[in-house]
């Protein structure tokens, strides 16, 4: 092998050959992507960048990771954001009462004499960005909602994403053997700095094309009539228009085809609109306001 593939090798993760082998690769495990996202997914795999996928909640983001995850017969390693998150939740800290209990226990010992032995591996508890920088098998590191967590962690994850590396004072500078397939997402609740996007890769996940949609519902309720599919994805699209707080994700849309499947439904009528609407729309004003405005043929 030449030193430019081996360069490769080094910076990509090697999931996936090509863009067309994304799209089957994803759709044999049940996730179906569209050309743009197929490609976008190809070339962090390839290029070993990070892929910050942005768009409304439940468009399918954290489901491409644990898709690729599957795909890639990978570890998933999760950091869950949240407004508060700090180092010690998303990389490492030390194991407090195990520390004390063998200061306490060698109490002969001098303080530099204890202090090189409780900052030790035994004493490291590693959390997932220190976790993905450390293992040596393949791994897809989630990093979800980043928008959710302070502009002090993404100051953490610029060390982490820009070198794969983790520096602990304690033991020195980790860096990746292996690196991760990273995929970052944002409900775009917030703006994420320039210089974390800038480490990135950059896909939009909007709610899919009704025709995408169509075989998503195909693929996950097979059981469903195909002509009640396409009423149902036509209706969520109508419902996705209008002005609600919460609009229907593509996860709620296959529980409404289950919910339709489940009641033996032949027909999306006004009558099986009304009775099952909670199961796609999750606010009181949201269900009045679209009773009012659907016209169903």
């Amino acid at each position: 092998m030449s030193s430019s593939d081996d360069d490769r090798q080094a910076a990509g993760t090697g999931f996936f050959s090509s863009v067309d082998d994304v799209s089957a690769r994803l759709a044999a495990v049940g996730y179906l992507a569209s050309t743009a996202v197929a490609t976008t997914v190809f070339l962090a795999d390839r290029l070993g960048k990070p892929l910050l996928v942005e768009g409304p909640a439940g468009v399918g983001k954290t489901e491409l990771a644990k898709a690729v995850a599957r795909v890639g017969a990978a570890r998933l390693v999760r950091l869950q954001c949240y407004e508060g998150i700090d180092e010690s939740r998303a990389l490492y800290e030390w194991n407090h009462a195990k520390q004390l209990l063998r200061i306490t226990a060698g109490r002969e010992e001098s303080w530099d004499e204890a202090r090189t032995d409780i900052f030790g591996e035994e004493f490291l508890l590693t959390r997932p960005l220190l976790t993905a920088i450390r293992g040596d098998e393949p791994t897809v590191l989630l990093i979800d909602e980043t928008d959710k967590a302070d502009l002090e962690v993404e100051g953490l994850l610029l060390e982490v994403l820009g070198d794969f590396q983790v520096t602990v004072p304690e033991l020195g500078t980790i860096t990746a053997t292996r690196r991760p397939f990273v995929l970052l997402t944002s409900n775009a609740s917030r703006e994420l700095s320039e210089a974390l996007r800038r480490r990135c890769l950059f896909l939009h996940l909007d709610y899919p094309e009704p025709e995408l949609e169509r075989r998503i519902v195909a693929l996950k309720v097979p059981g469903l009539d195909e002509v009640l599919a396409a009423s149902l994805v036509q209706v969520v699209g109508a419902l996705r228009a209008m002005d609600l707080r919460k609009a229907p994700s593509v996860a709620e849309t296959v529980d409404w085809a289950r919910t339709l499947l489940a009641l033996g439904a032949g027909t999306l009528d006004d009558a099986v609109v009304r009775a099952s609407l909670g199961v796609v729309l999750k606010h009181q004003d949201d269900i009045v306001a679209a009773t009012r405005k659907l016209t169903l043929a």
